[in-house]
């Protein structure tokens, strides 16, 4: 059965992404073939498309969609062809029409929520389970700073933090993202382009600073994140937006107050299925409950990804986007 799928011979700009026609398999014992109807796209997609995360080549990118099953191979329980589902952690190659998935990444999705809907929450809703409910288990009294709070996960991140009552001071790069992320659930946000985020969270906090920072953004909001912690206070980096940290001195953290430090990744917070289904079903309990809702900025032709991944790394987006087969 052929496909289109998009592929990356070798590292570079979005103009290595190649549209190409391939021949997808019956689905393999453990496997199900999907036919995709909507595809997340991620700032982690560039990571691999340029080489910062790396995997042997030529590859497909994507690690999310949802779809319908299309054919179930051997020893696949639960599943069956029709069923509506969606993915999140799967391995690379989620860029394409039809593809075949380990059955150990796919959760049923519910009426309730759409194709496209669920194809651009899975990776990003799933990756602030974890955050919110495993790295650092809120508990609801907590005042946290969480950056990129306008982004796909940020959004998400505002929605959540609401819902179990955390105050969330939230960083964004203009005024139009912060009133965004305000709108979403955020307690605060700080206008990082015309603020010192370090002094206006010692601020808000009345120079306690928060217990924990979320920060998918990387080397540049690094050292100013460290000193919005409290002593023993824990930082999560969990993506490098602006570039990766590096020469870290671990001394630092004895200085600024016996920080924690993690770099924490989805996989290996859904390495099981059955843990993968529990964070799914807490995740897609919110969005059916209304606590959070998915709103599609942009929607883009599977042919037009390469514009796609520009607008992203541009950050000319807010939320999240979805490709279309």
């Amino acid at each position: 059965m052929k496909t289109m799928v998009v592929e990356v011979a070798r590292y570079g700009g979005p103009e290595v992404m190649e549209l190409v026609e391939r021949t997808v398999a019956d689905p393999a014992p453990g496997e199900v073939r999907v036919r995709q109807r909507a595809i997340g796209l991620n700032f982690i997609d560039i990571y691999y498309r340029s080489g910062l995360y790396s995997a042997p080549l030529p590859h497909g990118l994507g690690m999310e969609a949802a779809g319908e099953v299309d054919a179930v191979g051997a020893g696949v329980r639960g599943l069956k062809a029709g069923d509506r589902v969606a993915y999140g952690s799967g391995p690379l190659g989620a860029y394409a029409a039809l593809r075949c998935v380990p059955a150990q990444h796919v959760v049923p999705l519910p009426k309730a929520i759409g194709f496209e809907e669920a194809a651009a929450v899975m990776l990003k809703g799933l990756t602030v389970q974890y955050l919110f409910r495993q790295t650092y288990r809120l508990q609801g009294t907590e005042t946290i700073l969480f950056h990129a709070a306008a982004g796909g996960v940020g959004l998400i991140a505002c929605q959540w933090a609401r819902a179990l009552g955390v105050k969330l001071i939230g960083t964004a790069g203009s005024a139009e993202k912060a009133r965004l992320a305000k709108s979403k659930g955020a307690w605060e946000v700080i206008d990082y382009s015309t603020e010192n985020f370090v002094e206006r969270v010692k601020a808000l906090t009345n120079g306690a600073k928060v217990p924990v920072v979320y920060d998918g953004v990387g080397k540049d909001t690094w050292e100013g994140s460290l000193d919005c912690l409290q002593p023993r206070g824990l930082m999560v980096s969990y993506g490098s937006a602006s570039g990766p940290v590096t020469g870290v001195s671990l001394s630092i953290l004895a200085q600024k107050g016996s920080l924690y430090v993690t770099r924490p990744t989805l996989g290996t917070h859904v390495v099981s299925h059955e843990r993968l289904a529990a964070s799914a079903a807490e995740l897609f309990a919110l969005m059916q409950s209304g606590a959070i809702r998915m709103d599609i900025e942009k929607r883009y032709p599977l042919a037009d990804v390469a514009q796609a991944h520009a607008d992203l790394a541009s950050r000319r987006t807010t939320g999240s986007c979805v490709l279309l087969p």
